[in-house]
């Protein structure tokens, strides 16, 4: 019987999975290695974890008896049935109070399942979200945990020592919240992230084409914003893109094939503000605008047939334009994070979870796709207020709104005299601009529901109060049962 010398192990030896291995490894803790594929794990020890403490498991049972108890498994393999099989294979091996930890892009209904399987079983299930890419996982990612609480005495070391670092040293990990939290809030960091990548998206497209500016000058333009509230890792790497070169010496972006791909987790915190009635337009929007931009043919066939407005130069002052598209950019994200942690707010009322708001804007300050500087305003002001109900309503955001707003209608307006799709900076203004009016023409709407399907409504002076008239003279006094939709 091998000694139990290893303080966590690994499943999953993937490009993450590698690089959280010696990322752990640099912090003095002992990682038992294993993957489904057996040879991996040698390949691994040889190579890239070679002079290292790292140390292989030749099977699951090898792998459990090398383990100090509680026994700690980190799963890095594809979201889905990988996890249930593993887990399925790892339990008889296991006793009461080990501890499974699933790292991948798990969705969080699967892991709010995965909890309450294994609590029955007396094992502690941790989902966490994982973010920062390869870089990230090897020098420091974002780590977002949940789960079973009693799990995070035991791993809280680990976890802390390996996350980013911000500040004065604060750790881009806590705990996140009850069963599948962790795993919810790093979907709804994705889709924030197909936001922000959508909103740089549509800037680049202003500069480019009303702006007609050339890609060096872009580049500096970026590389400017960096300096300012925007600065981001996002941002950061746009200057960079636009700045390659490719072998021929000629700028390698104009050569990519404009239609994006995506791996589903925009989309499934778009899905789930829809579920739970939350405005998250944004999000919704930049993963319509890469469905759209895979229609390739079909908008090459198009682009013969459907003309825009006539061709015009742009008269105003270009200087004064470009500040505008900045404001509008970090004004459009304001909103975009508002509404992501509006999803936030409505998913913990659902599942009764208790989120720590500011924690979660530092777990993602540093390590992740997502990080910037903004996020330690987020934290600032759910510290000033951790029962803030909109971002919107802090009075930094409340400020820089208002001292963007000018800016934002004019490239809006600006856009689409020109043509330009703005589906992001669009809907950012049209929320703003619905969330700030005390009224909206939703009293048609409930009129309309009660003329033609007795849907009822309520009176401003009867809230609560449910009423049905006859509009036509000639229909009943009957009403339909009550419905949200």
């Amino acid at each position: 019987m091998a000694a139990s010398i290893a303080d966590i192990a690994l499943i999953g030896l993937a490009v993450m999975g590698q690089n959280l291995i010696l990322n752990m490894n640099d912090h003095g803790f002992v990682v038992c290695a294993y993957n489904r594929t057996v040879s991996k794990v040698q390949d691994f020890l040889n190579n890239e974890a070679k002079g290292t403490k790292v140390i292989g498991a030749q099977s699951l049972e090898d792998m459990v008896s090398k383990l100090k108890k509680p026994r700690r498994i980190i799963l890095l393999v594809k979201a889905g049935q990988a996890v249930d099989d593993f887990i399925a294979k790892l339990v008889p091996l296991l006793e009461p109070g080990d501890i499974i930890i699933d790292g991948g892009n798990s969705e969080y209904r699967d892991t709010n399942r995965r909890c309450s399987e294994l609590k029955s079983k007396n094992l502690l299930f941790v989902g966490s979200g994982v973010s920062g890419g390869e870089e990230g996982a090897r020098y420091g990612p974002s780590l977002m945990p949940g789960g079973h609480k009693e799990a995070w005495p035991h791993i809280k070391d680990i976890f802390q020592n390996i996350a980013a670092k911000v500040g004065t040293g604060e750790p881009c990990c806590d705990w996140v919240g009850d069963e599948g939290a962790g795993h919810f809030v790093k979907m709804v960091h994705n889709g924030i992230e197909y936001g922000d990548m959508q909103l740089i998206c549509e800037a680049y497209h202003l500069m480019k084409d009303i702006l007609h500016m050339d890609h060096d000058e872009m580049a500096k333009a970026f590389e400017d914003w960096n300096k300012t509230e925007l600065d981001s890792f996002l941002i950061e790497i746009t200057a960079n893109i636009l700045k390659f070169r490719d072998t021929d010496g000629k700028h390698l972006l104009p050569k990519i094939r404009d239609t994006a791909g995506q791996k589903g987790t925009g989309k499934w915190t778009a899905i789930s503000a829809l579920e739970y009635g939350t405005p998250v337009t944004l999000i919704g929007e930049a993963v319509f605008a890469r469905c759209l931009s895979s229609l390739k043919e079909e908008r090459v066939e198009a682009s013969k047939h459907l003309k825009g407005p006539k061709e015009a130069a742009f008269s105003g002052d270009k200087k004064k334009f470009l500040e505008d598209i900045r404001k509008a950019l970090y004004a459009s994200k304001i909103i975009s994070y508002a509404q992501g942690f509006m999803l936030l707010r409505q998913a913990a009322k659902e599942f009764g979870w208790s989120l720590n708001y500011g924690g979660i804007a530092l777990m993602w300050r540093g390590g992740c796709i997502i990080r910037s500087v903004f996020l330690g305003k987020i934290k600032e002001a759910f510290e000033r207020n951790p029962d803030l109900e909109n971002l919107l309503l802090d009075d930094f955001f409340k400020k820089a709104v208002q001292d963007c707003q000018e800016s934002w209608r004019r490239v809006i307006s600006t856009g689409i005299q020109f043509g330009i799709p703005m589906p992001c900076f669009g809907t950012a203004l049209s929320f703003f601009d619905g969330y700030r009016h005390d009224m909206l023409p939703a009293n048609m709407l409930q009129a309309q529901r009660d003329y033609f399907g007795a849907h009822t409504y309520e009176l401003l002076s009867k809230p609560g109060v449910y009423i049905h008239t006859n509009w036509t003279g000639h229909g009943g006094t009957v009403s339909s049962s009550s419905y949200n939709a």
